[in-house]
């Protein structure tokens, strides 16, 4: 009955389009969708190519007018990844890839390529905090002897369409409305939630916006994916096809939502504090750069299509090849000139790395490049001294706004007799594009075997640890609950259902809506999957407190022997150690020693730390415990399941905050000499059992 009820509201309302998205049916006297000359739009959803799994098409006017629009919109700011942050560093490989690759950067292990690597989020502007629920983009120049070259991944490996065309479209629905300007950098509100329950597609990339990925604790704790599938290309013209990942040596971790929503309000810069802080103490990021190898054949025996950019490939299909890594040791000298200008396009790409047909990416390599031209005002960017490459560069292209250099000599052209000086085209060193032979109809279509939205969106459900999918829970009905639209919430527990039975009731329970999940037929069966424990950072997180930060509230006449231990094992385990007192100015020691506090309590919340410890001098205790930071500092670190060290005169504080000196695991009495212990269940970097006691909503 439910079935047939949904069937009838689809055949009133629309009906679903070949790529799995929904159109809308038009009624009479309404407006067709035209380019802007006026012409009729017959499909909106898929760009012309080349049969089914083909090369788009240059002569599509369609997506080039509506994306090129759609480039142009913001002048200077970035239209997507606006709230950027950067730093320089190295790439190294491990050893020589020839046998993959003819890539120069990739042959040798004694070469340091110089890089720049940019992070952000996508939905924000440049003033938006940084701890929103978002994408991060994680974006490498590599200033290799052939050229430039640009890495332009995401820290998901998965995205939310299948086509460029409908780029503009995903960034219009998340953007604020048009109307009134907000919300800024959020997806909780209708138009995005519309615009994704009527596109299935973006149901695996749901998954991951609404876990624990979209809200990492720091850019130094985050993966990065080119997304795409690419190909690599060695010296006797062998070519594979390949899929980039970035592991930061540190682990995968990230905040819990109500601690982000406080971080955002404590520091909006707090993923940029903590790189640049990073960085300026000498704990330099690294990541390992890996490829998944695989080939054409291989990828023809997957039961899911290498050229859709919302499938991922399981690790215990293919797993992953380490070339390198990155060392980022250098902030910027001027961030305008040089994370603000930097220009990443996925089309530089140098010998020996080539591209697939994904549709997604297809795009891409016209609209970057489109989009730096309005942005940076002029074809020559590649001057501004980021963009530069650092082997030398020639060619006949001339003049224009903003020209830096000097071109000499009278001719301009190629082929040309009258310079003998003039660069000339290098067949063998040259770049050459794989020659896949392509045929088919020229038309407008999303490939049959893009068809299943649902399977590797069940894959990641299912790989989640039960803390992770509590969260991913959590995530689906906040984000639903700011929807006004009943029939949006309604829709989207059908696609949850089509996921997962359990994820939908569970989101439906929250939202006061059990039982009002649409049905929602999909295309092609959900496929049975089995868990991938990549997936999950649970799964995979060491234990271990490098990187992280440790916060100690203290206050004038802190036992100097329990400082001491304390800041000799942080250093020893490679954290950082903040002293937080009452006021900011320096405090004694119980020795008589001056001690410069790091931060002050109003300015420094514990949601700012990985764990923290408090232990004020007997004799401030009382005046500690009088004060609502210094309870509600106790409070939150409980709520956000940090690890909690305390000595005997803290016992106050705790009361006050109704927090059980032995709550659990994590709350952890301390002296010089007994740290151990709390160093022990601080690298697990949270206590998960405690939070089902916290959180029933």
């Amino acid at each position: 009955m439910a079935k047939k009820k949904a069937q009838k509201a689809a055949a009133e309302t629309g009906h679903w389009g070949e790529g799995g998205e929904l159109h809308q049916r038009s009624k009479k006297g309404d407006q067709p969708l035209t380019t802007n000359q006026g012409l009729v739009v017959a499909d909106d959803q898929n760009t012309l190519s080349v049969g089914p799994r083909g090369p788009q098409l240059l002569e599509d006017f369609i997506m080039r007018e509506k994306i090129t629009h759609f480039d142009h919109e913001r002048i200077p700011e970035r239209v997507v990844h606006a709230r950027g942050y950067a730093a320089h560093g190295y790439f190294q490989a491990y050893k020589s890839h020839a046998k993959l690759t003819k890539a120069a950067f990739l042959q040798d292990a004694e070469t340091k390529t110089p890089v720049f690597c940019r992070f952000s989020t996508v939905a924000g502007s440049a003033g938006s905090p940084d701890t929103a629920r978002d994408v991060r983009g994680f974006a490498v120049k590599f200033y290799t002897s052939e050229g430039n070259y640009d890495l332009v991944g995401n820290n998901m490996p998965v995205f939310f369409i299948q086509d460029a065309i409908k780029f503009p479209d995903l960034i219009h629905s998340v953007k604020p409305a048009p109307d009134r300007d907000f919300p800024q950098a959020q997806s909780a509100h209708d138009t995005f939630w519309d615009f994704v329950s009527l596109n299935p597609e973006s149901m695996h990339m749901l998954m991951w916006v609404m876990s624990d990925r979209a809200i990492p604790r720091s850019f130094r704790m985050m993966e990065g994916f080119g997304v795409h599938t690419f190909r690599m290309i060695n010296k006797k013209g062998e070519s594979q096809f390949v899929k980039f990942h970035w592991r930061p040596t540190l682990g995968t971790f990230s905040v819990i939502w109500d601690e982000a929503m406080k971080i955002s309000g404590a520091d909006p810069d707090f993923h940029r504090r903590d790189f640049w802080n990073a960085i300026e103490s000498g704990n330099y990021p690294e990541w390992e750069l890996s490829v998944q190898v695989f080939s054409e054949d291989q990828a023809n025996e997957f039961d899911f299509d290498v050229l859709d950019p919302t499938k991922l490939i399981p690790e215990e299909l293919v797993p992953l090849t380490p070339l390198g890594k990155m060392v980022l040791d250098r902030n910027v000298d001027n961030f305008f000139a040089e994370t603000e200008q930097v220009a990443f396009c996925p089309s530089h790409v140098v010998p020996g790395i080539d591209f697939s047909n994904d549709p997604l990416l297809q795009g891409r390599l016209f609209s970057y490049l489109d989009t730096q031209l309005s942005r940076l005002g002029s074809p020559n960017f590649h001057q501004i001294p980021v963009n530069k490459p650092k082997c030398p560069f020639a060619n006949f292209q001339r003049d224009g706004h903003m020209q830096m250099e000097v071109p000499t000599g009278r001719v301009a052209n190629e082929p040309n007799s009258l310079d003998d000086g003039s660069p000339r085209e290098n067949a063998m060193a040259g770049f050459n594009s794989y020659h896949a032979a392509e045929a088919g109809e020229k038309r407008r279509l999303r490939p049959e075997s893009f068809a299943d939205h649902y399977s590797q969106a069940r894959l990641f459900w299912i790989s989640m640890s039960d803390p992770e999918q509590r969260h991913i829970v959590g995530g689906f009905a906040f984000e639903l609950g700011k929807c006004n639209e009943a029939k949006i919430r309604t829709r989207m527990l059908g696609h949850l259902a089509n996921v997962d039975q359990s994820l939908s009731d569970r989101v439906a329970e929250k939202l006061g809506m059990s039982g009002q999940a649409d049905t929602i037929q999909p295309r092609v069966p959900v496929r049975d999957v089995q868990p991938s424990k990549p997936l999950s950072q649970d799964s995979v997180a060491p234990e271990s407190l490098q990187g992280k930060k440790i916060g100690l509230l203290t206050t004038d006449g802190i036992d100097a022997k329990l400082l001491d231990a304390i800041a000799t094992a942080a250093k020893k385990e490679g954290a950082t150690l903040a002293v937080i007192a009452p006021t900011r100015g320096a405090i004694h020691t119980s020795d008589g020693k001056e001690l410069a506090t790091d931060d002050f309590l109003a300015g420094a919340p514990s949601v700012l730390f990985d764990c923290v410890i408090v232990a004020p001098s007997a004799g401030h205790a009382e005046m500690l415990a009088g004060e609502a930071a210094a309870v509600n500092w106790v409070r939150d670190a409980f709520a956000h399941l940090k690890v909690i060290g305390f000595t005997d005169s803290a016992t106050g504080i705790f009361e006050k905050a109704s927090v059980a000196t032995d709550a659990d695991e994590g709350v952890i009495s301390i002296d010089s000499s007994t740290l151990s212990e709390f160093l022990k269940q601080a690298k697990r970097h949270r206590i998960w059992d405690r939070e089902p006691q916290l959180r029933t909503l």
